[in-house]
């Protein structure tokens, strides 16, 4: 204890082995700090429910001398970990400026982040992961939980998390999606966004453009009263790769995001290296997860955009193999690291494209807009149903389509805008989603 700089308790719910005073080892460190006056940092596992009395006891002695952090999963406590060291050096004066996420967003104010988005997020990460602070939990209080705060300014993981507008302030943290026809890059470009956004919005849309784009196999009601849908490229697959991109991504490089689909592959270029000692290579073996930003890496968690620490690569390589396409490729080049994707091959396959009787390959929110519209249904309850709260950008990418193929209709449509607005399913669309028992389209 007396060599070390800064002593760090991780506290229980056991108080463990006593001395002949009744003092456990792990209070002695404690006592031994406080003395020694050592940084202290104290991070208490859980609620105080099952905690041994001599435990709780030492959790309040701790709260009474320094500030307790709570956690209740591994990827919480390495978060509160990162950004009280983080702190620590730069009190210290070892470090001069805070890294990238942590560090206050210039000229942002918390006028420039929406409660809404915050308490959206609260709410599914209260019922995902069992997140302690409830939606209607105060802002400020919900930032400084979740370390998003740099001297009362928001940081730019802040920003990019909840912003209201987060391309204001870092221009290139947009997302590029891409689609060619064929296996190079060559002009005319079919289809090609650019998606601006908080980073959980840039990942719903980027993942819905892809799966928009791609080849899907209607199955049988066989086992169930609706008809299974099956894309060439698993959805976790894709969304694991366009995740990895956003949040693992160089925030202060000038280029962004950029998800090209071929006719063959899937590539999601992300600015920034792998971090030492992780190489492409060493993706495809058990490994640590090492976050570039873990104050954007943890929100994401919480909400299950991302899963176990250090197995989404493992999970995307096993996804892939399953779905009977090529192990997915990894390499850095030119400063990106860059993720691939093989498209399965279509030889002699009995799919039946899920854009039968259509131009249109539709995405998951949008089948789930067609079996909405099986009964006259208004704006906000579609947009309910996929978990979408930007109106303009839900009618661009997701109702839009749907009406201009003719698979729904409005019911005022002399009045687009009207209040009063529903939409339903034509036959067209109907057929559609029939086809897979009645056959049509194959």
């Amino acid at each position: 204890m007396d060599r070390c700089d800064i002593y760090l308790a991780l506290l229980g719910n056991d108080y463990g082995y006593e001395d002949a005073d009744g003092i456990s080892p792990t209070e002695h460190e404690f006592d031994r700090a406080t003395a020694a006056a050592k940084e202290r940092l104290v991070f208490v596992k859980g609620d105080d429910g099952a905690r041994r009395e001599k435990m709780q006891a030492l959790v309040r002695k701790a709260g009474n001398q320094v500030v307790r952090r709570r956690f209740t999963r591994i990827p919480e406590l390495t978060a509160l970990v990162y950004s009280s060291l983080v702190e620590y050096l730069i009190n210290a004066g070892v470090v001069r400026t805070r890294p990238f996420d942590a560090s206050a967003c210039p000229d942002a104010t918390l006028n420039d982040l929406s409660r809404k988005k915050v308490a959206e997020f609260l709410a599914r990460a209260q019922a995902d992961r069992g997140y302690p602070l409830g939606p209607k939990t105060p802002m400020r209080k919900a930032l400084a939980h979740l370390n998003l705060l740099d001297k009362e300014q928001p940081s730019h993981a802040a920003i990019l998390l909840f912003g209201k507008q987060p391309q204001r302030f870092l221009v290139t943290s947009e997302v590029k999606c891409i689609h060619f026809h064929g296996t190079t890059v060559a002009k005319p470009i079919p289809s090609y966004q650019i998606y601006k956004g908080t980073v959980f919005e840039l990942v719903d849309q980027a993942v819905d453009f892809v799966m928009s784009k791609i080849a899907a196999a209607v199955g049988t009601r066989a086992e169930s009263n609706q008809a299974p849908l099956t894309y060439e490229l698993p959805r976790a697959a894709v969304a694991e790769a366009i995740v990895n991109a956003i949040a693992h991504r160089d925030y202060a490089s000038n280029a962004s995001v950029q998800v090209s689909l071929f006719a063959d592959r899937l590539e999601v270029w992300n600015p920034g290296q792998l971090p030492p000692p992780l190489t492409p290579e060493a993706l495809r073996l058990p490994h640590a997860s090492i976050p570039r930003n873990p104050l954007i890496a943890e929100p994401l968690f919480l909400t299950r955009y991302v899963e176990k620490a250090g197995t989404g690569i493992l999970d995307m390589i096993s996804l892939c193999k399953a779905a009977g396409a090529r192990p997915p490729q990894f390499r850095q080049e030119g400063g990106q690291f860059i993720q691939t994707l093989w498209r399965p091959k279509a030889a002699g396959t009995a799919q039946v494209p899920a854009q039968a009787g259509t131009k249109l390959a539709l995405s998951r929110h949008q089948v789930e807009i067609l079996k909405k519209c099986r009964k006259e249904t208004g704006l906000v309850n579609l947009m309910a149903g996929t978990g979408r709260t930007d109106r303009t950008k839900f009618r661009h990418q997701v109702l839009s389509p749907l009406l201009a193929e003719g698979l729904i209709e409005m019911t005022i449509p002399e009045k687009p805008r009207s209040s009063k607005q529903e939409y339903r399913l034509t036959a067209k669309g109907r057929a559609w989603l029939e086809g897979g028992e009645a056959g049509t389209g194959k």
